[in-house]
């Protein structure tokens, strides 16, 4: 029984995703923590995210002009955390898919490339084999006129 090669970078890519989420939680935690982080990059996505899903339940149940009033300050705050922290475990998750893609292409690449140096290698033993089977026949070809020179030349 032939055992496949252990996927090693499929593991670490798994394990790297897996740390992923706890960091996220502990930047969630800062960002809660930071009136910088509040102000400045968990309150405006949160208010933008906030704005869009009223506005698309709104008219899911029909109103039309309906205004949004914007969240507040603290639950800003824990929303912005929350898509901060689901953005980072995405963006991890996405750049092990490229990597392991980009591991996938170039595996191929080169699985392409030895293909190819192979059927490079045996067209090249081809053409000496042919020239290999020309030279053999003008050598056969020129042993045949000598024997029939030998054979049909006068006795004496």
């Amino acid at each position: 029984m032939v055992a496949g090669a252990f996927p090693l970078a499929k593991l670490m890519y798994l394990g790297v995703r897996q740390l992923s989420k706890p960091l996220a939680a502990r930047i969630k935690a800062g960002a809660r923590a930071s009136p910088f982080f509040r102000q400045y990059v968990c309150g405006p996505p949160a208010q933008i995210y906030h704005w869009i899903e009223m506005r698309t339940k709104m008219r899911i149940m029909g109103f039309r002009g309906a205004a949004i009033k914007p969240l507040n300050e603290e639950a800003a705050a824990e929303l912005g955390a929350e898509l901060l922290g689901e953005a980072i475990v995405f963006g991890v998750g996405g750049l092990c898919i490229f990597l392991e893609y980009s591991r996938q292409s170039a595996n191929s690449k080169k699985k392409e490339e030895e293909l190819s140096s192979t059927l490079l290698g045996l067209q090249e033993q081809l053409t000496e084999l042919a020239l290999t089977v020309e030279t053999l026949d003008a050598q056969l070809r020129e042993v045949n006129r000598a024997l029939v020179a030998v054979s049909t030349a006068p006795k004496k």
